[in-house]
């Protein structure tokens, strides 16, 4: 086992070079994970200062797993909640009648479910809360939900017109809400894996020993609260336009799915002791629900029915079935981006692993 000292400089490659390779993928837009950038720096380092043996295999066989499991469960989990919308409320005759009777027991879910999650994920650093008693709670905020939010939902709903853009409106705020909780549950959790290092290092430097008890302090937490508010104010708004508009067209029904379902998924995953990404979870979902839309569009015979209903014809349908060139055009989902990000997302833990051994090794000739 290495020493002290060599703990802490193993930890220190590992933040710098985590640093420095989710600065490179934000700056070419590509959305990654923390998690798996902080684990392959510690991986790295770690085999640099005391050789394979001190590497858990098991573990980074589960954060492995988690690559494909999280945004495959939340890409699927996201395209369910489309299908149900476009079928009980898009495609009926009375939107808004149907908008107003399901769009509560929609926002329910999300409030159980954000309950849920914050309960079990959000507050374990303050209270120990099993997932029963999380899902007990989920289940009677939902229950409040319901009750509370049918009024409110049915004024929104008077004198608004039986078509899309009317739906869209009510999902504003439920929209506005899912995005600040899910804002929220991710920096709760994920600063976490920023500052951790930090923390370790701090403890160690103090002669404490690195237990799950070890008490953080203040100043290492305001250092990750700082970091994340500079972080989304230089590099925000250029993850914000790929991940919510260059992928594929979101509305406020579709967005409203994906911060649902990476919430409902990062719960499943935490009940099953999988290990996941909230970056990777949400961005799956975005995917999911494009590939999902363009599928729909081109394939169910409830839209194509509903279209005739509504037109008379389906000429533009036609075309689109009989033309590969309109179709390419028509695609919602932008192939170069799900390359890009894909890729990103596979080499992150060996390319900081490597990075991270090369720091140390310079850490190693100039400190130790």
């Amino acid at each position: 086992m290495p020493s002290g000292e060599v703990f802490v400089w193993v930890m220190m490659a590992a933040l710098v070079s985590a640093a420095v390779w989710i600065n490179i993928a934000t700056w070419s837009g590509a959305p990654i994970s923390t998690t798996h950038s902080v684990v392959g720096g510690i991986l790295g380092a770690g085999v640099a200062a005391a050789g394979f043996s001190t590497v858990h295999w098991t573990s980074l066989a589960g954060i492995t797993a988690s690559w494909m499991i999280s945004p495959i469960l939340g890409g699927g989990i996201a395209a369910l909640l489309l299908a149900f919308i476009k079928t009980f409320i898009i495609y009926r005759e009375d939107k808004i009648d149907a908008a107003i009777f399901w769009t509560p027991i929609l926002i329910a879910v999300m409030t159980g479910s954000f309950a849920t999650y914050f309960a079990v994920i959000g507050l374990e650093k303050v209270v120990d809360v099993s997932l029963t008693t999380g899902i007990l709670t989920g289940l009677a905020v939902a229950g409040v939900t319901v009750i509370s939010s049918r009024p409110w939902i049915a004024r929104q709903a008077q004198g608004l017109d039986n078509r899309n853009q009317s739906l869209r409106k009510l999902f504003q705020m439920p929209l506005i809400l899912s995005a600040a909780l899910l804002s929220f549950a991710h920096g709760a959790n994920d600063v976490s894996n920023a500052v951790g290092p930090l923390s370790a290092i701090v403890a160690n430097v103090n002669g404490l020993a690195i237990v799950k008890t070890t008490h953080v302090p203040l100043w290492v937490m305001l250092i990750g609260a700082f970091g994340i508010s500079c972080g989304l104010l230089l590099f925000g708004p250029k993850l914000i336009r790929v991940v919510g508009e260059e992928i594929t067209k979101l509305n406020p029904m579709r967005a409203y799915c994906v911060a649902l379902a990476t919430a409902i998924t990062v719960i499943l995953a935490t009940s099953l002791g999988l290990p996941v990404s909230t970056t990777h979870t949400a961005v799956g979902a975005v995917f999911g629900i494009g590939f999902f839309h363009e599928w729909y569009t081109r394939n169910s015979k409830r839209r194509l029915e509903y279209v005739r209903q509504k037109t008379g014809h389906l000429d533009f349908e036609r075309r689109v079935e009989h033309s590969p060139e309109e179709w390419h055009r028509r695609r919602l989902v932008r192939r170069s981006h799900f390359l890009t990000i894909v890729s990103a997302w596979v080499i992150t833990v060996p390319v900081s692993a490597l990075l991270s051994a090369a720091v140390y090794m310079v850490f190693a000739i100039l400190f130790i």
